[in-house]
C-alpha cells in the first residue's frame, strides 16, 4: 500500500451472519478520489462499507484502512480508525433532542478533545465549510433535510478525517438538494480526502461522473479495471 492509498483491499471476502456476500474484493481508493458504489439491494454495498468501518469483522484477506491493517485490529483500536473516517448516512442519526452546535460538541468530546476554544473554533469551521454558519443554535427539526444532511457532513468533517463513506447521502433528498450535497461531497474528494458512496441514484452518477464499483452477483466490478480482468 502506497502512502497515497487510503483503502486497500486484497482477496476479501465479506460475511453476514457467516452468509458470503462479496467473495474476492480488490480495491484501491487514492486520497482525493471519489467513487461510487452501486448494485441492487442486497448485493453488499452496505456490507464492504461496514467492513471498511469496523462494524463488521474481516475474516478473510488483507485490508488496511487510513494506515490500520484491518487484519489485527483490536476492539480498543477501532475508535481510532473510526476518528480517520467520516460516515455520512442517509437517515443523518442525528442527536434529535440538542441543538445543531450541541451535536458537533457531542462528537468532540466523545472522541477526546478537550480545549473549549480549539472546540469552539473547529465547530464554527465545519459549519462555514458546510454553509450552515448561522444554524448552530436550530434544531435538527427546525432545519430542511438538505440541512439535516449537511450538519450530518460537517459532523463527519470533524476529526479531519482521511476518508468520507456516504451511504446513500442524496436517498432523502429532492434532486435540487441533492445536487448540492453531491457538489459538497465533490468540493470535499478535492481537498484530499477519498470519498466512497453507495447509491442507487444514478441521474446523479450522470451528473456528477466518477468511478464505479458495481457490486453484482457477489463480486465487484470496478470501472477503473478492465472488466475483462474480473470476469
Amino acid at each position: 500500500m502506497s502512502g497515497n492509498t487510503s483503502i486497500s483491499l486484497r482477496n476479501v471476502n465479506i460475511f453476514q451472519s457467516k452468509h458470503l456476500i462479496l467473495s474476492n474484493v480488490n480495491l484501491d481508493l487514492e486520497k482525493g478520489e471519489f467513487a461510487y458504489i452501486i448494485g441492487k439491494t442486497g448485493t453488499g454495498k452496505s456490507s464492504l462499507l461496514k467492513m471498511i468501518y469496523g462494524d463488521l469483522e474481516l475474516e478473510q484477506g488483507d485490508a488496511t484502512v487510513a494506515g490500520f491493517n484491518l487484519n489485527h485490529i483490536r476492539e480498543n483500536q477501532i475508535p481510532f480508525l473510526r476518528r480517520k473516517l467520516g460516515i455520512v448516512f442517509q437517515d443523518f442519526q442525528l442527536l434529535t433532542d440538542r441543538t445543531v452546535h450541541a451535536n458537533l460538541l457531542f462528537v468532540l468530546q466523545a472522541t477526546g478533545w478537550k480545549d473549549k476554544t480549539k472546540i469552539e473554533e473547529r465547530i464554527k469551521e465545519v459549519l462555514e465549510k458546510v454553509v450552515l454558519s448561522t444554524k448552530g443554535f436550530k434544531m435538527p427539526h427546525e432545519l430542511s433535510g438538505g440541512e439535516q444532511q449537511r450538519v450530518v457532513i460537517a459532523r463527519a468533517l470533524l476529526n479531519d478525517p482521511e476518508i468520507i463513506l456516504a451511504d446513500e447521502p442524496t436517498g432523502n433528498l429532492d434532486p435540487e438538494t441533492s445536487e448540492g450535497i453531491m457538489r459538497l461531497l465533490f468540493d470535499i474528494s478535492k481537498n484530499g480526502r477519498a470519498v466512497l458512496m453507495a447509491t442507487h441514484n444514478y441521474s446523479m452518477i450522470d451528473k456528477f461522473p466518477a468511478r464505479i464499483i458495481k457490486c453484482e452477483n457477489g463480486r465487484i466490478i470496478d470501472s477503473k479495471v478492465p472488466h475483462d480482468l474480473l470476469s
